[in-house]
């Protein structure tokens, strides 16, 4: 029922039939079913659905009353060989006073009666000729269905056998006031808040339902599971379009349509676990619950116990928004106006630090790859909000031994056609002078008497096999860094992807005056590459833009082979940075342990392109390289914040530099884990 802190929970309109209570009955019985069958862990039906809201005064009309408890009971019965804990609405009458109440079923069991606290009696609502409100009830245990059941407005009820699931009851109006009952169940530790609901339809008004459903999951940071009546309600002056959402933290995981004839049902998978870490975190969520009077609420608990065969069997496949490219929207509209923002981001971050130092000209090194291309075109729309001269843009091509011809044709394009001070410098003489002094002999040739073009001829013949020298490399990398330190105030390139893995070389690519990509990850980069060609640059710019997105990714730093053959590919050596994305945004965000991650990498349908075992193999490389390499986020030049997720040791990510990897990779190798 729970995997990894994930359940799943539905909504659901049945068909209704206004004052028909056995017909009600068997309607929400059919989506009980339903959700029996969808394995779901929650399902939520709309307020007084066994009756229908809108029957009026026959709600003081004795038969319709006992007519609802009959069904209450029927349905009670029907739950006991049945999964999901059930919410249903009705009328009940207490010590006198009747009560627009949700009672809650489970198995077979009547779990309590929660009734609406906040009557509307205004424009089309007249629940106060009908009802009494919740604070009149001065009953805390009833008798219904044969069962004495708790009521009140201040039970919680609590998974006993599922961590941090806990549900939170209001209905309708409760919602639209300033400050929910779901609030304070949220702060007295409920994950989950549903409302039992009849909004009526009106011009734009599922609009802002959307959007209060969407803000109140949000600032309770917890799942909003919400079910409004129906077609079937009598339509004597309103229509209700039965409407159901649910909401995680202010996202929509998932919304049904409207005006449906026939009964409706909506599921999707929370992920509890999740807002969990996110009210841990937030600790302006615990000041909150120490600064708000306190509520006691009565805490009833359950056991959610296992779903039936065909239940399991569709808890197989993961029912949410799930991208394999979490950093990047997957909606075009959306991913647009992302790289929008993130660019500006980027473009005002600099801006205020060149402004402040009084720094007129800046040093950028151009490889032709993703990462200097983008911190490039910042710059360059930078220095054009400032009203300053592209070329006090000194950009450097600095071709090494690896250097490609594609990159440097690209590198050497791209700064004629955005119109910056192009510059060239060829570093082997220098690096090879360095070894010299270093006394290396790289890939075991002697260089104290080798001029370079013989060191060159010695390095083509190379086999593959020998081509590793880190050494060699390194040189290369301090040797452009300091060439461009030198010249003035540096403009770093390196992205969040490389900083997660230690991928930079300490003191050469990873050091800068200011880095506008630092919490920009690999994924993100092309596309916001992609983004500027399309949108920020014409031309001959737009097509090298375009050939840099599709060129493959490389350090270039050993030398290529024959034919000026590309040998050294990143992404053959540290893995692929799709899935580094991936683990990096549920290892850091969230701070999900590594079973969890590889379970959702499967659900991403990352297994569609890697195997089970390769998928695990590189997410070890991940944790490996991230724990190794925290010394060199230690030292990180500044960068603006552009997401939810950041290594910037001064802002979201303050880690010892000789922590052990040794928890997360026992709890990967755990038997549990490799299903």
């Amino acid at each position: 029922m729970v995997r990894f802190g994930i359940l799943r929970v539905a909504t659901g309109v049945p068909a209704t039939h206004v004052a028909d209570c056995l017909h009600n009955a068997l309607e929400a019985q059919a989506l009980v079913e339903r959700a029996d069958d969808d394995g779901a862990a929650l399902l939520v039906l709309p307020e007084l659905c066994l009756t229908g809201y809108t029957c009026g005064d026959l709600f003081h009309q004795v038969p319709l009353l006992e007519a609802a408890e009959q069904a209450l009971e029927m349905l009670l019965k029907y739950t006991r060989e049945r999964s999901p804990v059930v919410i249903v609405g009705l009328p009940f009458v207490v010590e006198g006073q009747l009560y627009n109440c949700a009672a809650i079923l489970h198995r077979g069991r009547l779990l309590g009666m929660v009734p609406k606290s906040y009557l509307p009696n205004y424009k089309e609502f007249y629940e106060r000729r009908w009802f009494a409100p919740a604070v009149t009830c001065a009953a805390s245990v009833v008798e219904c269905a044969g069962q004495s059941v708790p009521i009140g407005t201040d039970l919680l009820f609590e998974a006993t056998d599922a961590a941090d699931v806990v549900l939170g009851v209001e209905i309708c109006e409760d919602l639209w006031i300033p400050v929910p009952p779901s609030c304070y169940q949220a702060l007295a530790g409920a994950t989950l808040l549903v409302n039992l609901s009849a909004s009526n339809d009106l011009i734009a008004k599922a609009a802002y339902r959307r959007q209060l459903i969407l803000n109140q999951s949000g600032r309770c940071l917890a799942a909003y599971v919400y079910a409004s009546s129906g077609p079937g309600e009598s339509t004597t002056d309103i229509v209700f379009g039965g409407h159901c959402l649910i909401a995680e933290n202010g996202t929509l995981l998932a919304e049904s349509s409207r005006f449906e004839t026939e009964r409706t049902y909506l599921s999707a998978d929370v992920d509890v676990q999740r807002l969990v870490c996110d009210r841990v975190r937030m600790t302006s969520f615990g000041d909150n619950q120490h600064g708000t009077p306190r509520r006691p609420f009565r805490r009833v608990g359950f056991e959610l116990g296992t779903p039936s065969a065909r239940g399991r069997l569709s808890l197989a496949e993961l029912k949410r928004p799930l991208s394999g490219h979490p950093f990047v929207p997957q909606a075009s509209e959306e991913l647009e106006q992302r790289c929008y923002e993130i660019f500006q981001i980027q473009v005002c971050g600099l801006a205020k630090r060149l402004a402040h130092v009084g720094q007129q000209r800046v040093t950028i090194g151009i490889s032709g790859g993703l990462d200097s291309t983008l911190a490039l075109l910042v710059t360059c729309k930078t220095f054009d909000r400032l009203g300053w001269s592209r070329q006090q843009v000194e950009a450097w091509t600095l071709p090494g031994f690896g250097t490609t011809p594609r990159t440097l044709h690209n590198a050497r394009a791209l700064m004629q056609h955005l119109g910056v001070s192009a510059n060239e410098a060829d570093i082997r003489l220098l690096c090879l002078q360095m070894l010299r002094t270093l006394g290396h002999r790289p890939f075991g040739i002697e260089v104290e008497r080798t001029d370079l073009p013989e060191f060159l001829r010695l390095l083509e013949a190379l086999p593959a096999e020998r081509r590793q020298d880190v050494v060699f490399e390194n040189v290369q990398a301090r040797v452009r860094t300091q060439f461009l330190m030198n010249r003035g105030f540096l403009i770093g390139t390196s992205d969040l992807s490389e900083l997660a893995l230690g991928w930079t070389t300490y003191n050469g690519d990873h050091m800068s005056m200011y880095n506008p990509n630092v919490s920009i990850p690999k994924t993100l980069v092309k596309f916001l590459v992609r983004w500027a060609a399309h949108h920020e640059f014409q031309g001959e710019a737009q097509r090298v833009l375009l050939d840099i997105v599709a060129t493959e990714i490389s350090p270039e730093l050993l030398p290529p082979g024959a034919g000026g053959q590309l040998v050294q590919s990143t992404e053959s050596a540290i893995g692929p940075y799709e899935l580094h994305d991936f683990f990096l945004f549920y290892f850091l965000r969230f701070g999900f342990e590594p079973a969890k991650i590889l379970y959702l990498a499967r659900q991403a349908r990352f297994d569609k392109n890697y195997a089970p075992e390769e998928i695990r193999r590189w997410l070890v490389v991940f944790l490996k390289r991230f724990f190794a390499n925290q010394f060199k986020r230690s030292c990180l030049p500044d960068g603006p914040k552009v997401g939810s997720v950041s290594l910037s040791p001064r802002g979201d990510w303050r880690m010892p530099s000789d922590a052990q990897v040794a928890a997360w990779i026992a709890e990967l190798e755990t038997p549990t884990t490799q299903s």
